[in-house]
């Protein structure tokens, strides 16, 4: 009997552990193929390949851009959990996270803490100047940074960076500047999009996909 070969089991037996190697073998073997790739991700690797830290917007990219209110005047906010999965991926490939906003929040805050987001500037009036702080805090070049934003006042900074993304619902302007824009919108997968380019122009996808698999 070949070494990898199965005896035929028993009537109303449970699966033996051969059986249950087997079929996992047949899985592997059989796995769907990789997720087809546009040719703006394709031309988007080579810039993606060197990122060592990632910087997100809030409104509009980590989330639809909607703002709620309760009656007593508190700000909430949905978030996507794709993303923060996706960026919780990016940690563990060795990747730097941080978050740039106008607008401060508690909800906000919490969602970084969450997401063990290391660099994060909330109510700046000058992203410019924030951002110039992370690089001294992080020690990273602007052509090792990403940054993901969706409307004029992320412009200074898609301009400075080694790899600027637009999620679909950015204005025309931002989509202009982006060497990249996805093809899902701000709080309904564009993060995780992005995270997903970042780890495969790394090499890494693949890696943590099977990880996952076989937890």
């Amino acid at each position: 009997m070949a070494p990898d070969s199965c005896l035929p089991p028993k009537a109303g037996s449970y699966p033996s552990d051969c059986e249950i190697l087997a079929g996992y073998r047949a899985m592997a073997a059989n796995k769907s193929p990789a997720p087809a790739r546009s040719a703006a991700w394709q031309g988007a690797l080579g810039k993606a390949e060197g990122i060592r830290i990632l910087l997100l917007d809030v409104d509009g990219v980590l989330t639809d851009g909607s703002l709620i209110f309760s009656h007593d005047g508190q700000e909430s906010k949905v978030f996507n959990t794709q993303d923060g999965f996706g960026l919780r991926l990016l940690r563990e490939a060795g990747v730097e996270l941080g978050v740039i906003t106008a607008r401060s929040s508690e909800a906000v805050a919490r969602r970084c803490a969450n997401l063990k987001i290391r660099h994060v500037h909330q109510g700046v009036e000058s992203k410019l100047t924030a951002y110039q702080e992370i690089l001294k805090q992080s020690g990273c070049k602007p052509f090792e940074v990403a940054y993901m934003g969706d409307d004029w006042m992320d412009l200074a900074l898609l301009n400075r960076v080694g790899l600027s993304v637009a999620p679909a619902n950015a204005v025309a302007e931002v989509r202009a500047a982006a060497h990249y824009t996805t093809e899902k919108s701000g709080g309904q997968g564009a993060v995780r999009e992005l995270c997903d380019l970042i780890l495969e122009a790394k090499g890494r996808y693949q890696e943590l996909l099977q990880n996952y698999m076989n937890r």
